[in-house]
């Protein structure tokens, strides 16, 4: 088993749900509290080596994301957290993601829950952009990101 290989190498192992318009071809874990299930299926014990790992956007429209945050912090199961945001107007689902403060998520409240969960691990920026943010200059996108994270996140 995976997990076990896991408890060899020292290694955590995070699941990530991914937003429903995965379903069909990518992912089958949609939820955080699904995420949070499995875990608890397969590590009763809370070894430490398998949880979740927040992205706010594939998490972020669910209307039970601040009590499932809370329960995988409670459980010790919150491994990462990813931020980025959901444009309004996107142009591709996959490669079309918002620099935070650009879109729709509400990026404090979604950060004040994941800390609220005990979760004080880093903070990683998923900016998949093909046609915005990777065209522009890395300096560029790292200054951008560093100023949202500090005003926006």
């Amino acid at each position: 088993m995976l997990l076990e290989t896991a408890r060899e190498c020292g290694v955590p192992l995070a699941l990530e749900p991914l937003h429903p318009m995965y379903a069909a071809n990518r992912a089958v874990v949609n939820t955080i509290a699904q995420a949070v299930n499995i875990c608890e299926t397969v590590d009763p014990d809370r070894s430490g080596l398998i949880g979740v790992a927040v992205d706010v956007y594939h998490c972020w429209w669910d209307p039970e994301l601040k009590a499932s945050i809370a329960a995988a912090g409670q459980a010790g199961r919150i491994l990462a957290y990813h931020v980025c945001d959901w444009l309004h107007e996107t142009g591709d689902m996959l490669l079309d993601r918002g620099m935070m403060g650009d879109g729709v998520i509400d990026l404090p409240a979604v950060r004040s829950c994941v800390e609220g969960a005990g979760y004080d691990g880093l903070v990683e920026t998923e900016i998949f952009s093909a046609q915005n943010w990777w065209q522009r200059a890395p300096d560029e996108v790292l200054a951008i990101c560093a100023e949202r994270l500090r005003t926006v996140c």
